[in-house]
Order: C-alpha cells, then sequence, then structure tokens
C-alpha cells in the first residue's frame, strides 16, 4: 500500500497533538506509527505526558509550558522523514503462543444471549456468521484460517490490555468480520473476538461488539503479577508483538488453566526480528520463517 507522502499533524486544544499517518490501516502505517513513537520516547523530551500509538497513528499529550508546540512537531516530522528515509525498517520483537479453545461453551452461551435485535444472523453462531461472510465452507475452516497465520499487535486499549492484531497474510485473504450490530452487555473474560480486520482478546468480563470465536486460558493483564511473564509489567502484550494462536481442546485447556492458577504457566515465546520489507515481499515465506523461530527450528 502506497502511504500519503507526509503525515497529517492536527493540535487538540493546548495539550495534545495528533499525527496521522494514513487514512487507513496497513503495515506499513503501523509500523511508522510505531517506529515514529519509539523515538519519541528515545528523545526523552522535556513536558512529554503520554505518547499512544495506535492503528496508523500516534496521540501525543504534553504539557505546553515545559514544550513548544513547534518544537514538538518539529521533533516528529524530523522523526517521520527518518523513518520513511529507512532502507531497513525493522523492529526488534518476539513471537508468541496463544492456545485458544474455540467454539467454547461459554463463549457459545453468552453468543445465544444476544441474538435478536444484537446480530446480524440471529438463527447461527458467530463463527457460522463469521465463515459465511468470508465465503468459506463452515466454522471448521473459519477456525483453521484463523490460527494458522500469525498476528501483529497494531495497538493495545480500549480496556486494560486489550490488544488489536492485525494478520499477516496478503489483504486479500485476510478475514474481515462487521462488529455486531448493537453492543452485547456481557463477554466473557480471555474471550477472543474478531471485528473488522483485527482480532481482540477481551482481557476482563464486559460489553463489546467483536464477534466470539474461543476463549484462551491464560491471561493478559494481571495486577498481582504473580505468573513470571507479567514480572515486568502487568499488561502482557507491546505494540509489534506477533501472536500464533494454537487450537485446544477442553481437556488441554483445564490443564493450561490448573498451570495458571498455580503461578507456573509460562507463555511459549521466542525474539525475533521483525523486517518490514521482507514481511511485505514474500507473507507465507517469512511466516514460516517467525514460526520456525518459536517452534526453535
Amino acid at each position: 500500500m502506497t502511504l500519503p507522502a507526509h503525515a497529517r499533524y492536527s493540535w487538540g486544544a493546548d495539550e495534545f497533538l495528533l499525527v496521522e499517518i494514513a487514512p487507513d490501516m496497513s503495515l506499513e502505517a503501523n509500523f511508522v506509527a510505531n517506529s515514529m513513537a519509539a523515538g519519541l520516547e528515545e528523545q526523552s523530551l522535556p513536558g512529554i505526558v503520554d505518547i499512544c500509538p495506535a492503528n496508523a497513528s500516534l496521540l501525543i499529550r504534553f504539557n505546553p509550558d515545559e514544550l513548544a508546540h513547534t518544537a514538538l512537531q518539529e521533533t516528529l516530522e524530523r522523526l517521520e522523514a527518518e523513518v520513511r528515509r529507512a532502507t531497513v525498517q525493522e523492529l526488534e520483537t518476539r513471537i508468541i503462543e496463544v492456545p485458544v479453545w474455540y467454539a467454547d461453551p461459554y463463549t457459545a452461551e453468552t453468543v445465544q444471549r444476544f441474538r435478536q435485535g444484537y446480530h446480524q444472523q440471529p438463527e447461527g453462531t458467530d463463527l457460522d456468521y463469521a465463515a459465511a461472510v468470508n465465503g468459506l465452507s463452515g466454522a471448521e475452516e473459519f477456525i483453521t484460517r484463523h490460527h494458522e497465520t500469525p498476528w501483529i499487535v497494531s495497538m493495545v486499549g480500549f480496556v486494560a490490555g486489550l490488544p488489536f492484531l492485525f494478520q499477516l497474510t496478503p489483504r486479500e485473504r485476510q478475514l474481515e468480520v462487521p462488529k455486531y450490530l448493537s453492543p452485547r452487555t456481557d463477554t466473557p473474560p480471555l474471550t477472543i473476538g474478531i471485528g473488522g480486520c483485527f482480532t481482540a482478546h477481551y482481557s476482563v468480563r464486559g460489553a463489546g461488539g467483536y464477534q466470539m470465536l474461543g476463549i484462551t486460558p491464560t491471561p493478559i493483564f494481571d495486577t498481582e503479577q504473580k505468573l513470571p511473564d507479567f514480572s515486568d509489567f502487568m499488561v502482557l502484550f507491546r505494540t509489534g508483538d506477533i501472536v500464533k494462536y494454537r487450537p485446544v481442546d477442553e481437556q488441554e485447556y483445564r490443564a493450561i488453566e490448573a498451570e495458571v492458577a498455580a503461578g507456573t504457566y509460562r507463555y511459549k515465546q521466542a525474539a525475533v526480528t521483525f523486517t518490514l520489507s521482507d514481511a511485505l515481499a514474500d507473507p507465507d515465506g517469512y511466516n514460516h520463517t517467525l514460526l520456525e523461530a518459536l517452534n526453535g527450528a
């Protein structure tokens, strides 16, 4: 995808600057947004309050008494130019395996409570609908398509620790599913859902509008930081993380659940260097390389 030549800079009152990289989400736009956010953080400018990268933009909150508007924008414009000029765009990140019990009874029960008036296809399930709108043979084919390729965390937000993930596959093969017509008032914690082209993990129980696919036994938000993978921070996912879903049955789900309760569970993961040009040039081959890294090949 060809990005606009320059980002659009918009001021929000006295304390906010919005940088819009592109009108649509793409790996290229997301890479620019996250690279600029990382670069700004490295500057350690006085007056920066918060840096929030999103799918194709970033929002900066700052104290205008400590940092002039012009100085902030000039810094960001320089960072943008550096990112766009880079001949090799790389991200040091990790690939993480997430177990999922697809078509589980918890989300299935919730699905049936929110059909008429909430859903486009009241007579079926969310998985049935997701398969139909993608022209697939049924729920099983959709599940396979969902877990067979990795996804990348494009942003984290909405509720604590909730990641939005973008499928690492050519756009014409990406899974896309409309959200509910009207949001549910209930979603089981750790539900895996899909809305538009994004997968999301619901970190806590609450309202939601994404189509529910399954549930994971592994937490993504741990305020007590009991599990080893949360020793540094209570939120698991960071922008740029790559996720590979692995389907599990009820027996394995229960076994992992017990490990989590005992405080011994560890996510399977591996450090990787994500190279944007390689991922765009040969998505299938690059995904194979990522999975080899995860599985220790």
